[in-house]
């Protein structure tokens, strides 16, 4: 006689809650680190430091979709978040990393109320938004997640992030920040410098006007807020309503330690004796 087959239940994993949002509503302040190297080790190398957070890119960096999940994972390892800078552009370029299980993305050049609005209809599930239901890939383990956590979590635990960078999104930053259904903004001063004539200046006092203005309007709306680097001293961003703070990049760390290690080398090999530094001859010649 056969033995009974008895039905097993559905085992689920629960989804990764994120690591920012938990230290945002406690109050604390995350550390964040860019990374522009596509190499997913690079993300293992970052991940031993215990940054909360690594962000990536798909707006100015030559990321496609399969190395952007190799980097997510490798994040996951490492148990911090990932928040994926994407390229304005359609839904689904805004979808991918959600789905490829980011905690997050960064919507760039938002200057609308009407942009904002659209940026929250595409990444949220209803009743805050119109986001099509998939569920088949990793944020929703494969299908093994069940329907109502995998809704409540993508709308809960998911960060979406908006950079302001121009003088028209500044305009318009206190109606964009009363948009519901965001979770960050995020002031890109490299832009916004750009865009006033003073390249670079992060110090000019538009630049500084500008920051405490999205900083302000963060606070009073309900909205976290982003600084990408210490633009400031850290009390004084606090101050101004950043709860989140860019710590530091792959490619400016290693061109930093690159420069001092040649330059270390260098100052030894000039003060070896002359006759130590002759080239070596030649047997052919």
């Amino acid at each position: 006689m056969s033995p009974e087959v008895v039905a097993q239940p559905m085992i689920s994993m629960k989804p990764r809650p994120s690591r920012i949002l938990r230290k945002l509503r406690a109050g604390e302040v995350p550390m964040v680190l860019k990374i522009n190297l596509s190499d997913p080790r690079v993300i293992e190398l970052a991940g031993l430091a215990q940054p909360d957070a690594v962000w990536l890119c798909t707006e100015h960096v030559a990321n496609d979709w399969i190395g952007i999940e190799q980097q997510i994972r490798a994040a996951r390892v490492h148990d911090i978040d990932s928040l994926v800078r994407v390229a304005r552009g359609s839904y689904s370029d805004y979808i991918r990393p959600l789905e490829a299980d980011a905690t997050g993305i960064i919507v760039p050049h938002v200057e609308t109320v009407e942009q904002a609005r659209q940026i929250v209809e595409w990444t949220r599930f209803h009743p805050l938004g119109k986001r099509a239901l998939d569920g088949g890939n990793i944020d929703g383990q494969f299908c093994q997640l069940p329907m109502d956590e995998y809704l409540r979590h993508a709308n809960s635990e998911r960060i979406v992030m908006i950079q302001i960078e121009s003088p028209e999104g500044l305009e318009n930053v206190e109606a964009i920040a009363a948009v519901p259904g965001f979770d960050l903004l995020m002031f890109g001063a490299g832009d916004f410098s750009h865009r006033i004539g003073k390249p670079g200046d992060v110090g000019a006092p538009e630049v500084v006007a500008a920051r405490r203005r999205i900083g302000a309007a963060a606070r009073k709306h309900g909205k976290f807020a982003m600084s990408p680097g210490p633009m400031a001293p850290l009390p004084e961003l606090v101050a101004e309503g950043y709860s989140m703070i860019g710590s530091g990049s792959d490619v400016w760390g290693l061109g930093e330690y690159f420069r001092q290690r040649i330059e270390h080398m260098r100052g030894q090999i000039g003060a070896l004796p002359p006759a130590s530094r002759a080239p070596a001859k030649s047997t052919y010649a």
